[in-house]
């Protein structure tokens, strides 16, 4: 079986007349390039060619599947262990392609080092709307890489970065990547390591961005914290319709602050809970929003600790809002019983398009027990209620006076007396007084009994009493945290500087300057006699030149030539050295302060009080004024006056 060489990979030009080429060394085939440049007029390259050429020189085998779906709009290249050093072959190719629109480059460790390269790719590539870098191991450089390009980037709409090992601090850079930019619509960062700290940065990012319409969070561990921050920025979002959030951890907690931001957010339609550890209670909060959001259409609740009861009161929901617009439910693995399918058939005759995935029928409503009345109380009650005392009621029994009684005399006594005793509690009764099985009652102890029972009655009662308390303060907290996060979103996602400018932000990532792949582009579309690539690795490689048609230049608008050549604007020398340029060219301050762009308007908070207290304070000074000052003076002169006269 006949392999593949190095040398067999080697560019040659069939089409074009020119001399035969030697392929013995390095040196011969440069030279008998530059003289079939000099000769066949510069005419352009193709796509596979350029691929070509990029593989054999940065020494990788090239992708036949890229070579035979070059013609297609859709290039999937899962699977196939690119590599940093494939990816940047691959990026060479396509900076000048124009046919796919899609690329899927999902599980192909090309790490940080390939997305560098895709990211300078795609800071010149217009033609490609739809990128899966999914399970790369990117991590933290990788994120970096890539929203620095998602600043300059103007034609991507989705993006799928999922198991790349991004944390918290990666979270931020999407946070300011995406408040500026509204082109992309979907937005896939499952799988990932977001925290509570993550789920600020991602609220944040909710809050400010505008044109992001999917998006996959599931799979991370917001938990609470990073929930109920989340949730703020959920709450003033206006463009999100797909949310995927399972298998976060939010708890009944989360869920509280998303009934919060359901009741305000009137754009969601779709929203995934499952395997979020909800509870019959969270559930209870998340309805209180559902009752006043009239956009979601499709929840989705599977795999969430919840019974008959947390089924009941979504139904119920339906039923008893009637601007709801639920029409497809998902709790899967709950059991319920006859009484929700009843209440669902009754829901479904004024909801025709509700639809309700459950478990199957068979499940129960856990009740509890009644308690049984303790039975020294009831006696004590009945004491009470006739101003009666213990001796008074066993003297009939006890004639001696010891205050110990038969248990078959006291059995009697207590049936044959009006004491709303049932038989379980007399039995009760007499093993409480007849601990030691002598069987004789000894009624003595029968007041300290009682003494003890109510207790621990009391002492029921203060623990019911100081869980609901802490309960109440727990979901209070959570409430006022919710708010203070909400107000601290509000203001910038709300901020308009002018018609169609951009927003200020001083946390924002710096810009940076253009590199290699940039620098391509241009090479590659003007006319030069060489396509050189430099910068990216130690050795410099050196690929054929394209011809002299008339290029295509992708910057012919401003709005697009202010993408293509961001290295203008960073080596500008006008621009000050302390300040960094966005993707719109205005400069930001990074040592701005944030207080100037606090939530709150200082200016207003402190007009208030003081127009208040200005008023008051000021007639009560002009009335003093008015009667002290005259007085003064006036006892002073006179008193000069009597001293002079003496």
């Amino acid at each position: 079986m006949s392999t593949l060489s190095f040398e067999s990979l080697c560019l040659k030009d069939e089409d074009a007349p020119s001399p035969t080429r030697s392929q013995d060394s390095d040196d011969e085939f440069e030279s008998d390039l530059e003289s079939d440049d000099s000769e066949q007029n510069k005419e352009e390259m193709s796509t596979a060619e350029v691929y070509l050429q990029a593989c054999q020189l940065v020494g990788v085998v090239p992708v036949s599947y890229f070579l035979r779906n070059l013609d297609s709009p859709v290039m999937i290249l899962t699977h196939h262990g690119l590599g940093p050093l494939g990816c940047k072959a691959l990026a060479i190719a396509l900076v000048t392609d124009m046919t796919i629109n899609t690329l899927e480059l999902a599980d192909n460790h090309i790490q940080a080092e390939g997305a560098k390269y895709l990211a300078e790719m795609l800071r010149v590539n217009f033609t490609i709307q739809h990128l899966d870098l999914s399970n790369n191991h990117l991590k933290s450089a990788g994120a970096e890489h890539v929203t620095k390009m998602l600043l300059d980037n103007i034609a991507l709409k989705s993006i799928k970065l999922s198991g790349n090992k991004f944390n918290d601090d990666d979270a931020k850079y999407f946070g300011d990547a995406l408040s500026t930019n509204s082109r992309i619509k979907e937005l896939d960062l499952s799988h990932n390591e977001f925290c509570g700290k993550g789920g600020e940065h991602l609220g944040q990012l909710l809050a400010n961005n505008e044109g992001l319409e999917v998006l996959d969070l599931s799979w991370n561990r917001l938990r609470m914290k990073g929930a109920v921050a989340f949730c703020a920025g959920l709450k003033v979002n206006t463009m999100l319709k797909h949310l995927d959030l399972s298998w976060n951890g939010f708890g009944n907690e989360g869920a509280l602050a998303l009934g919060e931001a359901l009741k305000f957010n009137n754009t969601l339609v779709h929203l995934n809970l499952g395997n979020n550890r909800l509870t019959n209670e969270g559930v209870s909060m998340l309805c209180r929003g559902l009752e006043f959001n009239d956009a979601l259409r499709v929840l989705l609740l599977a795999y969430n600790s919840l019974t008959v009861e947390g089924a009941l009161a979504l139904v119920n929901v339906v039923k008893n809002s009637p601007k709801t617009a639920l029409e497809e439910i998902n709790i899967c693995n709950v059991l319920v019983n006859e009484n929700f399918v009843h209440l669902l058939e009754l829901t479904c005759m004024e909801h025709p398009g509700l639809e309700v995935q459950y478990g199957g029928v068979g499940g129960f409503i856990a009740k509890k027990p009644p308690k049984r009345v303790d039975p020294m109380k009831v006696i004590q009650d009945y004491l009470d209620q006739r101003k009666l005392r213990l001796w008074d009621f066993f003297r009939n029994i006890d004639k001696d006076g010891t205050m110990r009684v038969p248990v078959a005399d006291f059995r009697k006594a207590v049936q044959q007396s009006s004491i709303p005793l049932d038989r379980y509690q007399i039995e009760e009764l007499i093993q409480r007084l007849d601990r030691d099985r002598t069987g004789m009652v000894d009624y003595r102890g029968l007041a300290d009994t009682r003494k003890q029972m109510m207790k621990d009655h009391r002492r029921q009662l203060r623990k019911v009493e100081s869980r609901q308390k802490k309960e109440k303060q727990k979901s209070d907290r959570i409430l006022k945290t919710f708010q203070s996060a909400v107000e601290a979103v509000t203001p910038r996602g709300s901020m308009v500087m002018s018609p169609g400018g951009a927003k200020e932000d001083s946390s924002g990532p710096q810009h940076f300057s253009a590199t290699p792949l940039s620098s391509w582009h241009h090479i590659v579309m003007s006319n030069s006699s060489r396509y050189s690539v430099t910068n990216l690795s130690s050795e410099h490689v050196h690929l054929p030149t394209i011809g002299g048609s008339t290029p295509y230049r992708p910057t012919s608008s401003p709005a697009m030539r202010s993408y293509s050549q961001p290295n203008l604007l960073s080596d500008s020398p006008r621009s000050p050295p302390g300040k960094s340029i966005s993707a719109h060219g205005i400069h930001s301050d990074p040592e701005m302060g944030h207080s100037e762009l606090s939530p709150t308007a200082n200016s207003l908070t402190r007009s208030r009080p003081a127009l208040n207290a200005k008023q008051p304070h000021g007639k009560g000074k002009s009335r003093r004024g008015k009667k002290k000052k005259p007085k003064k003076p006036a006892d002073k002169d006179s008193k000069i006056r009597t001293k002079t006269v003496k």
